[in-house]
């Protein structure tokens, strides 16, 4: 009995000492030693989904190849009116970087961390112009680590989604 109370306490005590190193680190930096943790741009229009449960995708009909989470909703407003509503979204999000945005293209592309291990996910959004002055968006949101992401990414589409009703009205 004495040597498994020595087996776990050692055990313990390695785990606590590589989770104080881990915070004493920095999440970021212990990340960057796997990869940058930007996946970079997508095309829409040429997206294959992955063939793990850890990406969603929100799409307007007929513009994505890949599967759809959620039919994107239209807007009442121009492309480019429809943006900086969703960045007043994303200033409600906790833990979210611009990495790039492409005005030419109305696409923007961000890193939200998760909240206790800092893990980093990868959304890009273009918004899109329709007729008669309206408006949609597409937004990929992918893990950068791990087989499953326990729905995070397709809850976080809704959410954003949901936040961007509060200040723009869909018309479908």
């Amino acid at each position: 009995m004495k040597t498994w109370v020595t087996i776990v306490s050692v055990l313990a005590a390695v785990l606590l000492s590589l989770s104080a190193a881990f915070f004493a680190v920095g999440p970021d930096r212990i990340w960057r030693m796997f990869g940058d943790p930007d996946l970079g741009p997508v095309s829409f229009e040429t997206l294959q989904r992955r063939m793990t449960p850890n990406d969603a995708l929100a799409c307007p009909k007929g513009l994505c190849r890949g599967f759809s989470d959620i039919e994107s909703p239209i807007y009442p407003v121009a492309a480019q009116d429809l943006r900086p509503e969703f960045a007043r979204v994303l200033q409600t999000e906790p833990r979210v970087t611009l990495v790039s945005a492409d005005d030419a293209t109305l696409t923007s592309r961000y890193i939200q961390r998760s909240a206790w291990f800092g893990f980093p996910d990868t959304i890009v959004v273009r918004f899109l112009d329709l007729p008669n002055g309206r408006s949609t968006l597409a937004i990929y949101s992918r893990s950068r680590f791990g087989e499953s992401d326990f729905g995070v990414n397709r809850t976080r589409l809704e959410r954003w989604l949901k936040k961007l009703t509060l200040y723009v009205e869909p018309v479908n």
